[in-house]
């Protein structure tokens, strides 16, 4: 309770006396026992103990106002739905057990409820819920839906996240708690200003101290695997790759540091490289005040670097007193590859595919390929292969990969990669990733939040998580996932930012769609999907001449961009009416609905049986887009050869109403890719018809 423990109480006892114990009485609860600086209480009605618990902050907000807010008592609490053990005038169980985990993720002062309590009070009571998502507790087996209450009158009946169905058989009393929550019961704890109970931490970039700039990549190497390493820790927060290279090459100021990226310790150090000898220094720091808590100096061979790595680790986790779990043992003693050559691919492989540029996706993936040559049980090569293998797919960038071998591939790598770590997380959310595309939403959830279990720092795990629901419907919780995953990397990836930014423009977070999109932007400008989602988030905020002029650069840049293309590409989502806003806000921008902006007139459309007529059994003979030769050969089975210069597709051609729909497994994701056909006029000009879908307009007359 601090240094001034009696006071502490004096004033404890009070508030209980003037403030709690009247608000309890007020909405009918019991106090259960009472617990040092906390209390569990039981209600029978969850209405009851939200209303109870609401009045209780609000009251504590305001009492004792001539006391030094950094002495003035502050309760957290919890608040639970669920079953109880009822034994004389005790309760316990698992209710109880879980209020009292989500009182630990209140904020001083604020009120923490469990999903079940959630469904039940949600519209019936004064106050605001904001979603958590899934969050772990200790001691409980599966993850706890949790909400943080608004408290703010204006936010009265505000929802964040949408209500989904309480799995739990639900008691008869609510659960108020600030380290408990009950199923029947609600535990209070009062406490003083509260820190993390998590350290956290921010490995800054190793400085190069080897006189050559080209080694500088095997200092951010030896970095990013303290990084990988120490995050696999669940006790600690520590920051990602993105947010602490910022630091690199200049000069900083730990306080800085803190408050930028809200840690309170700092791993700093140097590399020296020559020939096979190594000297690595490294110091751990408290960021607030400075002070050293650990300094070591390493002189070593080269070939010794991963020995380093886990003594440095070792005496970080023992400095912060950080007690990793069995399983969080055994991954830290295992090394990524005993192999530098397929090390440096594998971190030339990572730098390539973070920017999201096609050509730079292609050499990461050659270089993921030398990595696992070099070393056949390299796990991490694997799982970053199958990473930026899924995303080529999703993205449908069938110049880096056709669509069939991205996805063959990614399954694969990751398979592999489970294989060789089944602990690791990034396999599994490579696996949600590629099930929710396919449309297998509850696998892809599963897998995701298996992700997220296994590394509760993973940065692609959150991401996964958010993209899954945003693709299940469920907007608000994806972007909870993903700010989760902006409080572990401030300054996320570009690839990331593109989920993020398209979640908050469909949540209805326009400017903070824009800010995001922005910041992508600038780290990887020549990513059209980037600029289409930034322009789309400039037309959803009302910001209609910069997302003109979005527009115009993106189409200058890439003129097949279109609508419709758009339409198709997402059309992996649960309820594609979810898509409307988005592709409402693309034509508000400025983007044409067909490619290259070709629009038919409807007078010379050809109906469904003249489609057929003209197209099955016959050979169709043209230029594709801007000009490039083209060949379609038609069975009358439909079975379809398409040939450009640039292209092979072999599918399959449907006449659908009016429409003639192509479906390739090489394209599109293997989506039906729905067109017109029009006569072009006059008559008489070659070629005479033009057929335009979502991703290319050709233009033929039949040859046969």
């Amino acid at each position: 309770m601090g240094e001034d423990e009696a006071g502490t109480l004096t004033r404890l006892r009070d508030c209980r006396q003037q403030v709690i114990n009247p608000i309890v009485a007020q909405f009918h609860g019991r106090v259960i026992k009472l617990m040092g600086d906390g209390a569990l209480l039981e209600f029978s009605s969850v209405v009851d103990a939200v209303e109870c618990a609401a009045a209780i902050q609000r009251a504590m907000a305001v009492h004792d106002p001539k006391t030094a807010s950094t002495r003035r008592i502050q309760l957290r609490i919890g608040i639970n739905l669920g079953d109880i053990i009822v034994e004389g005038d005790d309760i316990y169980g698992d209710g109880v057990n879980i209020a009292a985990r989500l009182e630990s993720l209140a904020d001083p002062g604020g009120i923490c409820v469990s999903g079940t309590a959630f469904d039940h009070a949600t519209h019936k009571v004064g106050v605001g819920f904001e979603s958590l998502g899934d969050v772990r507790l200790k001691n409980i087996a599966e993850p706890v839906r949790a909400y943080r209450i608004v408290l703010d009158p204006a936010a009265a009946g505000r929802i964040v996240a949408k209500p989904r169905r309480s799995l739990l058989k639900p008691a008869t009393a609510g659960v108020i708690g600030l380290a408990v929550a009950a199923a029947i019961a609600a535990v209070i704890f009062w406490r003083g200003p509260v820190i993390s109970a998590r350290p956290s931490l921010a490995v800054l970039p190793f400085a190069n101290l080897s006189g050559d700039p080209k080694e500088a990549y095997f200092a951010d190497g030896i970095t990013e695997d303290l990084i990988t390493d120490l995050a696999k820790l669940s006790a600690l927060d520590v920051i990602a790759r993105n947010s602490v290279f910022k630091y690199r090459d200049r000069p900083i100021v730990l306080k800085d540091v803190a408050r930028e990226l809200g840690i309170g310790y700092v791993l700093e150090g140097s590399v020296r490289r020559d020939g096979d000898q190594i000297r690595i220094n490294a110091q751990l720091v408290d960021a607030t005040t400075g002070d050293h808590l650990w300094a070591d100096k390493y002189d070593r061979n080269s070939s010794d670097v991963f020995a380093v790595e886990d003594e440095i680790v070792d005496r970080v986790v023992a400095a912060l007193g950080v007690k990793p779990t069995a399983a969080e043992a055994n991954q830290l003693t295992r090394p990524p590859t005993a192999n530098l050559e397929a090390y440096d691919y594998y971190l030339r492989g990572e730098h390539a595919a973070r920017s999201g540029f096609r050509p730079q996706l292609s050499r990461a993936l050659d270089f993921f390929e030398k990595a696992e040559a070099l070393d056949p049980a390299f796990a991490d090569a694997f799982a970053a292969d199958a990473r930026t293998s899924v995303f080529v797919w999703r993205m449908v960038y069938d110049d880096v990969l056709p669509s069939p071998v991205a996805k063959k591939r990614a399954y694969e790598m990751a398979s592999r990669a489970l294989s060789l770590n089944p602990r690791s997380s990034q396999p599994y959310a490579v696996l949600a990733d590629l099930q929710a595309v396919d449309g297998q939403y509850d696998q892809a959830l599963t897998s995701a939040r298996r992700a997220v279990a296994l590394g509760p720092n993973d940065i692609d795990a959150h991401i996964a998580l958010g993209l899954v629901l945003m693709v299940a419907g469920q907007h608000a919780e994806a972007v909870t996932a993903i700010e989760t995953a902006q409080r572990l990397d401030p300054n996320l990836a570009a690839t990331d930012r593109q989920v993020a930014g398209l979640a908050l423009l469909l949540s209805g977070n326009y400017e903070r769609a824009v800010e995001t999109l922005e910041q992508a932007r600038a780290d990887a400008p020549g990513v059209d999907e980037i600029r289409i989602l930034l322009a789309a988030a400039f037309a959803a905020a009302g910001r209609i001449d910069e997302a003109r002029a979005e527009v115009a650069e993106t189409l200058r840049l890439f003129p097949s961009v279109s609508v419709e293309q758009y339409r198709l590409s997402y059309s992996f989502f649960r309820d594609v009416r979810d898509l409307e806003p988005f592709l409402a806000a693309l034509a508000k921008a400025g983007f044409p609905r067909w490619p290259y902006g070709v629009e038919g007139d409807e007078r010379d459309r050809l109906t469904g049986e003249d489609v057929s007529h003209l197209v099955l059994g016959h050979t169709l003979r043209g230029k594709v887009n801007l000009g490039a030769p083209a060949l379609m050969q038609i069975g009358k089975d439909g079975q379809m050869v398409f040939r450009s210069t640039t292209q092979l597709l072999t599918g399959k051609i449907v006449v659908d109403d009016d429409m003639m729909c192509q479906q390739s497994d090489n394209a599109a994701l293997g989506r039906m890719d729905c067109g017109s056909v029009y006569r072009r006029a006059p008559a008489t000009e070659e070629p005479r018809y033009m057929y335009v879908n979502a991703t290319y307009v050709f233009y033929f007359s039949p040859v046969d």
